[in-house]
């Protein structure tokens, strides 16, 4: 077998592996993105346990393929960069919605959300959605605060009675 159809497996069985541990993935369109913008997005990937990368697109449509995902194949035209969102569903979202808000370079064409197809307005929608970590801290202070007027109160009955 040929080392360049060997090295060809070996990227699809990468792509395959990102594909199915990714919670969510965007394909997009990087013309026009200059160097130092795609340096500073990928470190922000890195930074949230994401993943970006350029691949060949009929790889990453075989890939797909044999994780039973269709629907890519108009999507795959042209340049195309996937970002993989490992931790949570709106991480690689975000930021590729802010890098391409900050250049007007980046473009989303579709996503992947738990392996199901979702459009570019959806992933856009999805990027809006605040973090887990933003969510939680909302949470708590819904909670905190009804706590809080509670203390207060029983505080004040007992300055009353004092």
């Amino acid at each position: 077998m040929s080392a360049n159809l060997e090295a060809k497996k070996e990227l699809v069985a990468e792509i395959k592996d990102k594909l199915s541990r990714a919670k969510c993935v965007v394909f997009v369109d990087y013309r026009g993105l200059n160097v130092a913008q795609d340096t500073e997005m990928r470190t922000e990937f890195r930074k949230n346990n994401s993943d970006y990368k350029v691949y060949k697109n009929r790889l990453v449509l075989r890939a797909a393929n044999e994780l039973g995902i269709s629907g890519l194949e108009e999507y795959l035209q042209g340049t195309s960069a996937i970002a993989f969102g490992y931790e949570d569903e709106v991480g690689a979202a975000k930021i590729v919605s802010q890098v391409g808000e900050k250049t007007n370079m980046l473009s989303i064409k579709c996503g992947l959300l738990n392996g199901k197809l979702i459009s570019s307005d959806e992933v856009k929608t999805l990027a809006k959605i605040p973090s887990r970590e933003e969510l939680i801290g909302k949470l708590l202070f819904i909670f905190q605060n009804p706590m809080r007027s509670l203390a207060v109160a029983i505080n004040e009955i007992a300055k009353k009675q004092a």
